[in-house]
């Protein structure tokens, strides 16, 4: 297993399982390079930096190429000269999404320049999914954290659809009188990093 897949969602689609239709999500998994190994000793931490997706060279800068493959410029040159060791190097085209994934205490991490491929998926049934999901717009108070408003009665003046009093009053009991964290307002809705857990996996197309 390896330590983690970039990809992207294609689409949705359904399949048969012993004449029952199942809806899944398709997703484009890999290949992924890996462009650099993080240790504790100098990183401070164990992690392992995947990148995905093809970038147009037009569009990378020197310093995002040069991480990747050895250019051949004059600083490169003149550490060679010094007999410093150069860091290893993926070899590849710049890549358009770079991730980490960290690595537990002891966990064998995979060397730079290795591809991680859907392969690697075969043998298991489950898997965790991260990803942002579907981005809605400004949203009210109704529509995004289903209040049921105000009574649409007499005395209540266009004001049906509010999310009413929010914040705490200040008295002599010492309430701030201030919006406290996590208030539920309206606001951007969706659009977030998203975390599904314990997946399963329908079926793995390599090709």
């Amino acid at each position: 297993m390896p330590v983690g897949l970039l990809g992207r969602k294609v689409g949705m689609t359904q399949v048969y399982e012993e004449g029952t239709s199942v809806a899944v999500t398709v997703i484009e998994a890999g290949p992924c390079m890996v462009l650099q190994v993080k240790t504790p000793e100098k990183d401070g931490y164990s992690a392992v930096q995947v990148g995905f997706g093809d970038k147009p060279r037009r569009l990378a800068s020197r310093a995002e190429r040069g991480r990747l493959s050895d250019l051949g410029g004059k600083r490169s040159k003149a550490r060679q000269e010094q007999g410093v060791a150069e860091l290893p190097r993926a070899g590849c085209e710049p890549l358009r999404y770079i991730r980490e994934f960290r690595l537990a205490a002891g966990e064998a991490a995979p060397e730079v320049g290795t591809k991680l491929s859907v392969e690697s998926l075969a043998e298991l049934k489950r898997i965790d999914v991260v990803g942002r999901n579907k981005g809605r717009g400004f949203a009210g108070v109704m529509k995004q954290h289903n209040f049921h408003g105000l009574r649409a009665s007499h005395g209540v003046q266009r004001h049906h659809r509010a999310g009413g009093s929010i914040a705490a009053h200040a008295t002599n009991r010492g309430w701030s009188g201030r919006i406290k964290k996590g208030k539920r307002m309206s606001g951007r809705w969706g659009n977030e990093r998203s975390t599904v857990k314990f997946l399963r996996i329908v079926r793995v197309d390599v090709e």
